[in-house]
This record gives C-alpha cells, sequence and structure tokens, in this order.
C-alpha cells in the first residue's frame, strides 16, 4: 500500500491532516494499473477483502492511531456478495488495530454506483448503520452523480481531477464546482478536492470555500509509509 494525504485547511489557516487514503501497490512498488489488471472475477473477492485489512494493518503500524486522520479504503462493490458477512474481516482488523469505527471511510466510484445501483445501496446502508463513513470518488466523472445523491448521501463527496485541474482559468469550472459546493453544503456532505497541482488551482478552490485537499501539490503518496502533508507557500 501507498498512503496520500488528505489535508484539511481552516479558514482561520490552521492546517491538519484530515485523512489518509490508502491506493494499492505490487510488492515493488508498481502502480494501481498494473496490480487491477491482474483481478479477475475468481480473484476479485480475495484480492478486496486483502486490500481492506493489509491498509488497516499497514496504517496501524505506520502509527495512524496516533494521530487524528481518517483512513480512507477504496472497495469494490461488485466484490461484496452480502455486506455483512463481507465486512466481518474488516471489523476484526480495526478491532485489532484500535480505531473506531467512524474513522474509516469506504470509498467506491460513480461509475462503479451504476453497475448495480440496488447492491451499492444495501451496502452503504450496511456500512452507515456500523459506524464506516462513506465517500464517492471520483464525483463528476460519470453522469450518474445527481441521481446517486438522490438515494443516497455519503459522509464525503471527492470531485473528480476533470473538474478540478485548471478551474482557475476557466469560468465554466468555477460556477459548476461553486453549486456542487452548495448543494453539498445543504446536503451535509464534506467536499475533498482531489487532482489539486497547482498553487493557482488551490487558491481558486479555497476561494470558493473548499477546504480540504488532495493531489500532488498537497502530498504525493509514500510507499509503505504516512507522508507529511504540505500546506502550498
Amino acid at each position: 500500500m501507498a498512503f496520500q494525504p488528505i489535508l484539511r485547511c481552516s479558514a482561520e489557516g490552521g492546517t491538519s491532516i484530515y485523512a489518509y487514503e490508502a491506493l494499492v501497490r505490487g510488492p515493488n512498488g508498481e502502480g494501481a494499473g498494473s496490480v487491477m489488471s491482474q483481478v479477475t472475477d475468481r480473484n476479485r473477492y480475495l484480492f478486496d477483502q486483502t486490500c481492506r485489512v493489509r491498509a488497516i494493518e499497514m496504517a496501524s503500524a505506520l502509527g495512524l492511531g496516533g494521530t487524528a486522520a481518517a483512513l480512507s479504503i477504496n472497495f469494490m462493490p461488485n466484490a461484496v456478495y452480502e455486506p455483512r458477512a463481507c465486512i466481518r474481516a474488516s471489523l476484526a482488523a480495526a478491532g485489532r488495530a484500535g480505531l473506531a469505527h467512524n474513522r474509516l471511510v469506504f470509498e467506491f466510484t460513480e461509475n462503479e454506483a451504476m453497475r448495480n445501483p440496488e447492491h451499492l445501496l444495501r451496502i452503504l446502508a450496511c456500512y452507515r448503520e456500523i459506524g464506516f463513513r462513506t465517500a464517492i470518488d471520483d464525483f463528476g466523472a460519470g453522469y450518474s452523480g445527481l441521481g446517486l445523491l438522490a438515494e443516497f448521501q455519503p459522509d464525503t463527496v471527492k470531485l473528480d481531477m476533470a473538474l478540478v485541474q485548471g478551474l482557475d482559468r476557466d469560468r465554466v469550472r468555477r460556477i459548476i464546482l461553486r453549486h456542487v459546493l452548495a448543494l453539498c453544503t445543504e446536503l451535509d456532505i464534506t467536499v475533498v478536492a482531489e487532482g489539486v497541482e497547482t498553487r493557482d488551482e488551490f487558491q481558486a478552490l479555497r476561494d470558493l470555500g473548499i477546504t480540504l485537499f488532495q493531489g500532488y501539490l498537497i502530498g504525493r503518496p509514500g510507499f509503505e509509509q504516512l507522508p507529511a502533508a504540505l500546506l502550498p507557500a
């Protein structure tokens, strides 16, 4: 696993690490694409379960428990045959690590949500009942996001980098993001801006009122480490 920080910037100027996202890597640091290309229908369940447990155990060993940061884990809805049965290993790992359930965030992508919406909603309802947090990743990348929000309101929406990158030079992107942020605020959904790579993007997002940031400008993924997050100078 590699871990990428998500930075919180308060209106008063203070900063803290809001969460770390666990990102799958090969044993020698190979990227996610290389690893995911080896996932098939036969090994998807085992892969999903192993990644969850590995993320929790490694983050704990690296000292996550001594911080206030959450741990965000990507999961595969189509690897979950029954929500409560398939969460047992994650619950056991969290118990061994001493991590409260509300410090675990389970992410799914907008596109994954539309493969079997009813199944996903059952998973999310179960996770919320247990006390986990949920997040839509890559929000705005597809065409289903608003419909999904009408059915289920996650704790967090992570804006797709296609909406974020270049918004400082793009009036249309700023208008879209301003209204997405207003919608999420009214629904009590936290917003994270992903893919932040330049100081100008960061400042434009701050001007819109966004306080949570993830991207190379903030901190690159650290292979088997919890890297520091940096406030852009």
